[in-house]
């Protein structure tokens, strides 16, 4: 037998699509209902919560009723069940009973849809899915809209999958464009399964590519689909249709209280008059996000009009709240306790401003009060100075600082022109005043340093918090000049990290990171201690002590002129919250600017616990330094948010 199967337009959602004779499937009914949910009562920061009961409790709703649900598969394989049972709701929400009969009613005609769905998924389209609620069918209920007593109810699903279908004869017509007809370019290729989403990624691909090449309006114009229940075989027709190439018009912007809708449109770059692309639409969203001042961005495109095919654009944008104020914490067993909070006002001035005030005590529980180190800092940003990849940035600061090596006091001031030439590329320039008083093995000296520091970043990772691929490279680079003491320096340091997964699901993926520095400087001594390079600590060189790495003079570390670290991982996700890590880091500093090769790397080895949270994966790490010194730790153990690289 061989029919054409109804509508498949009205019938895609969640992913797949309905594909139903009438023998087989029933039309299906639709009923809504809407129950108020009351929330739970606990505290969530940062996506953590606390205060919650041990069991979820169960959303309050009017005249539960709860139920017993079991679904079998009369044939196919327990990987086709598995997922039948994971689409189905009756079965994934049997401890949230739906409100009365009616609501049950509604999940079981609901469910049956998403279970046909499930069905087309799998390339079958003959088969069939009976709901019985009380031992009535599921139309019998429906008419009567009335249960048996007896509580819970029993319901009971059957699904007969029926066979595989296989793709018969396929066409795409892509008319009035250039695009190609070969449906295996599109991934429709004759014999093989016939999956729904098969389908579906075809129309989508299409599309894409039309709107790609200006067409904003490019949908499927037809779409013919027949099944041979006699073959088992589904026969496709795809027919496009590219609608008016269009230009990008005018850009207004609603939604807006503080921010200056000029700005908007500004920061957008949405080119006027240039041919529309989906890639600069989403590049004007980026650079939107980027500004940290709206909760929410849309893009409204409206009516193609006029000779040259002007399409308008209204950005709507909704705004965060202005003041914002945060914590966090850190614990290593080499440098102990650490806290910081911020106070930010965004949008200062309508146009993106930021402004900043910012504090943290760290070694809490490794030193004394007073030589904790602790650092205060007031910052200030402009975005959009000299046009919208142009920003400014300003900050001063103090600090005391205090590993075991040196105790630093330090004010800076610094500002910044910052760039974006790219979305991978970064850069800034600048100028710094740093005033320092510093005690170390050298004694205690004062410093103040003018320079122009300058940096450069390179950034492709596919995740900041945690990468699988990519790179990240920056390269950093300051003259200086020592006003107290008359000595010129130069600060260099760059460092890359990269990533590679080793299967598709990314749940083996190795990690590495290569950094390297130098100063020019008449000596070590000449160079403030704070800004001398010395290795160790979380960061550096896992299981040393922190900046405890390096030259020494009478046994104490007094940091060098050059530097270079390596650190390797092996990151293994073990389920979908929980990896592991295996690491190696190594490096050393030296007392000249070009590293002294014939001195060994200090070695460190570990292993760690990733706990992955919606904000980034929770990191403990332990390490062993092989060649431990002076000051360094048997062991150390850290804590903090995102790969440690």
């Amino acid at each position: 037998m061989r029919n054409a199967l109804p509508s498949l337009a009205d019938r895609i959602g969640a992913g797949a699509f309905w594909c139903a004779r009438k023998s087989a499937l029933p039309g299906l009914t639709s009923l809504l209902l809407a129950t108020a949910s009351l929330p739970g009562h606990a505290f969530e920061i940062f996506g953590w919560k606390f205060f919650e009961a041990s069991q979820e409790q169960a959303e309050a709703v009017p005249d539960p009723t709860p139920y017993e649900a079991e679904l079998s598969v009369s044939s196919g394989s327990e990987e086709l069940t598995d997922q039948l049972k994971s689409a189905s709701l009756l079965i994934q929400q049997q401890d949230k009973p739906p409100s009365g009969e009616a609501g049950l009613i509604a999940r079981a005609l609901s469910d049956r849809e998403r279970l046909i769905a499930q069905l087309y998924a799998d390339g079958r389209y003959g088969g069939t899915v009976d709901v019985s609620l009380a031992g009535l069918p599921l139309e019998t209920a429906l008419e009567q809209s009335d249960l048996p007593d007896g509580r819970p109810v029993k319901v009971a699903i059957l699904v007969s999958p029926g066979p595989v279908f296989t793709f018969g004869k396929v066409a795409v017509d892509t008319r009035g464009s250039d695009l190609s007809t070969d449906p295996t370019f599109w991934g429709l290729t004759s014999g093989e399964t016939a999956a729904s989403g098969k389908i579906l990624s075809a129309e989508r691909q299409l599309v894409s590519v039309l709107r790609g090449r200006g067409y904003p309006k490019a949908r499927i114009a037809e779409r013919r689909i027949t099944a041979d229940h006699a073959s088992n075989t589904l026969d496709v027709t795809l027919i496009s249709d590219t609608g008016p190439q269009a230009r990008f018009g005018r850009v207004s912007v609603s939604g807006t209280e503080v921010t200056d809708p000029d700005f908007v449109v500004q920061q957008a770059m949405l080119p006027q008059g240039g041919i529309y692309s989906p890639e600069d639409l989403a590049r004007a969203r980026k650079r939107l996000n980027e500004l940290g001042i709206f909760s929410s961005i849309r893009f409204v495109e409206g009516d193609i009009a006029g000779p040259d095919g002007s399409l308008p654009i209204l950005i709507e944008v909704s705004e965060r709240k202005r003041h914002v104020v945060g914590a966090g914490a850190s614990w290593s067993s080499t440098e102990g306790f650490g806290v910081e909070a911020y106070w930010r006002r965004r949008n200062l001035f309508g146009r993106g401003e930021l402004l900043s005030v910012e504090g943290s005590v760290g070694r809490i529980g490794d030193k004394s009060i007073a030589d904790q180190e602790y650092s205060a800092r007031i910052a200030f940003e402009k975005p959009g100075v000299f046009g919208p990849l142009t920003s400014f940035s300003t900050s001063l600061g103090a600090k005391q600082e205090n590993p075991d090596a040196y105790k630093s006091r330090s004010v800076t001031f610094d500002a910044y022109l910052n760039r974006e030439f790219s979305e991978q590329l970064k850069g800034r320039a600048g100028a710094e005043v740093y005033y320092a008083n510093e005690e170390d093995v050298f004694g205690n000296e004062n410093y103040l340093l003018v320079g122009l520091p300058t940096d450069l970043t390179f950034d492709n990772r596919d995740d900041k918090l945690n990468p699988s691929k990519g790179i990240f490279a920056a390269l950093y680079a300051e003259p200086a000049y020592d006003a107290l003491n008359s000595n010129a320096m130069g600060f260099v340091k760059g460092t890359v990290s990269s990533y590679y997964a080793l299967d598709e699901a990314k749940r083996f993926i190795l990690a590495g990171r290569v950094s390297a520095g130098s100063i020019l400087a008449p000596s070590v001594e000449s160079v403030p201690a704070s800004r001398r390079l010395i290795a160790g600590g979380g960061g550096s060189i896992r299981g040393y002590a922190y900046r405890n790495v390096g030259p020494r003079v009478n046994g104490e570390v007094a940091g060098g002129r050059s530097l270079i670290e390596l650190s390797g991982e092996v990151r293994v996700k073990v389920t979908d919250t929980i990896g592991i890590v295996g690491f190696v880091d190594a490096g050393n500093a030296y007392e000249d600017s070009v590293p002294d090769f014939s001195e060994e790397l200090k070695v460190g080895v570990g292993a760690g616990l990733r706990y992955f949270t919606p904000i980034g994966p929770l990191r403990v790490d332990a390490a062993i330094p092989l060649d431990p010194e002076q000051d360094d730790p048997d062991f150390a153990l850290y804590v903090g948010l995102s790969q440690a690289f």
